[in-house]
């Protein structure tokens, strides 16, 4: 067997929600290349040719070039992508959870920027911005219209550089500027408490460089508070995944030694892969298991994962391999269904290709791609139920995505029919006032859902849903 893949992970932010590119970041020796399609290429040629000489204004070759290669990898599948030196720059920043930027977690809420949290010790955090705050201008430019990713864009920069954000605060009625000064942000992918006594919670917002250090950390400090810990809520809701690596270190601390966490299949030796629940598959450096100060009761604890749509790849990945070696119990919605293999090939010092190159299968043998986690408990998102699932985007409802390899797709008419649904609650729940609208906090008193969790851990009635549809393939297990 190859030399074990090392996977990164980038999130398209502002472009589809939970939509990740697990990718791996290795130099292959490559075999030799298939005979080239002359005919095609001398056409290529003579296209290139021809937009040089007759088109009506003179277009920049490289640009050409990198347009051609763009168009080559785009019509492969959603994931699939060539990096220019902008987006490889980008794509390297959110594999270590580092930025510069004035570190601030954003949605979007009646076209206007509202943070969601300020990213602790950072210039927003130093600057005094809270939760729930609504940025309506950056430097001149008002937010309204603007994208979510537009608007990262504008808060991001060189490191020492000032922008100025124009912030309303609702809860005192005022609007006031903030100058702050970019710095260099590291992102913090995992949160944590002892929810309620005897029972913790915690959180993985993706899964970086140091997010498994960060979960042993959190691990340490619930059960230096409670150590005789009676369950654990692991959160992995809207996460989007990240680094294979970590994927399997946080399933191995649940699972026993040698356990299968996840299998890769794909064209290419290296992309056959079975990775297990021991050091040499998620260990960063030679020697240093991350999980050998972890608690022996975490192996045992009552656990409950909490999933939904936006839990993509990775934290699929954990999910299913507690899922199928029934370590866990799996409540929420079902997940993305991003279970494919990204590889990133170098084509020069500051440009990339990233191509898929194969699937993940889930200890069972089952294909997450284009189906993703059907949780043991469908829980929705609040009391009223998950009036807007439906309208989330997922795998299944990308272009051109890559089919799960197991079988023809069945598309679900109840699917489509709760859609229609939805669009419609959707526009009668937009005549509302912002605040009745306004959605709880993950981890607070008012998460529903987590709720639904303690009440399983506790043996107590879960309100489970009656009304999410679930994306059936009609398909047959991979053979191991």
């Amino acid at each position: 067997m190859g030399q074990k893949l090392k996977i990164t992970g980038w999130v398209a932010a502002g472009a589809v929600a939970g939509a990740l590119t697990t990718v791996s970041l290795q130099t292959v020796a490559r075999g030799a290349l298939a005979p080239l399609p002359l005919e095609e290429l001398q056409q290529l040629a003579a296209v290139f040719g021809m937009i040089k000489s007759d088109y009506v204004e003179p277009v920049d070759e490289k640009k050409l070039i990198s347009d051609a290669i763009s168009g080559m990898v785009s019509g492969l599948d959603p994931h699939s992508q060539y990096f220019d030196k902008k987006a490889f720059k980008e794509f390297r920043e959110g594999t270590t959870g580092r930025f510069v930027g004035v570190g601030i977690e954003i949605t979007q809420e009646d076209g206007l920027v509202k943070i969601v949290s300020p990213i602790e010790g950072s210039p927003a955090f130093r600057a005094g911005l809270k939760t729930g705050d609504l940025i309506t201008k950056i430097d001149d430019t008002a937010v309204k219209g603007l994208t979510l990713n537009e608007a990262v864009k504008r808060m991001r920069g060189e490191a020492g550089t000032k922008v100025l954000l124009t912030i309303f605060r609702k809860d005192e009625s005022r609007t006031f500027p903030v100058t702050i000064t970019r710095e260099e942000i590291r992102t913090q992918s995992v949160r944590g408490k002892v929810i309620e006594p005897g029972y913790g919670w915690i959180r993985l917002s993706q899964f970086q460089e140091r997010t498994v250090d960060d979960f042993v950390k959190k691990v340490e400090e619930i059960y230096k508070q409670e150590p005789n810990l009676k369950g654990l809520v692991l959160d992995l809701r809207n996460d989007p995944g990240g680094l294979l690596d970590a994927a399997v270190a946080v399933s191995a601390a649940f699972l026993p030694a040698q356990s299968t966490v996840v299998t890769t299949d794909g064209q290419l030796a290296e992309s056959k892969q079975v990775y297990k629940a021991i050091p040499e598959d998620y260990q960063r450096r030679a020697g240093s298991d991350p999980l050998r100060g972890l608690p022996a009761a975490l192996k045992t604890v009552p656990l409950v994962v909490l999933v939904n749509e936006g839990s993509a790849s990775a934290s699929e990945i954990v999910a299913g391999a507690l899922q199928d070696h029934k370590r866990a119990t799996i409540m929420g919605s079902q997940t993305f269904g991003k279970g494919s293999v990204q590889t990133v090939r170098p084509l020069g010092p500051d440009t990339g290709l990233k191509i898929t190159t194969a699937r993940y299968y889930t200890p069972s043998g089952t294909s997450i791609q284009a189906k993703g986690i059907v949780p043991n408990v469908l829980v929705d998102e609040s009391a009223e139920g998950s009036p807007y699932a439906a309208l989330r985007m997922r795998e299944a409802d990308l272009e051109k995505h890559l089919s799960s390899g197991q079988g023809p797709e069945v598309k679900d008419p109840e699917r489509e029919k709760a859609r229609d649904e939805a669009r419609k609650r959707l526009e009668e729940e937009a005549k509302k006032p912002p605040q009745d609208r306004k959605t709880p906090e993950f981890g607070t008193d008012k998460d529903f859902p987590l709720i639904q969790a303690l009440n399983q851990l506790k043996g107590q009635t879960v309100v489970v849903s009656k009304t999410q549809v679930i994306v059936e393939n009609k398909e047959e297990k991979k053979d191991n």
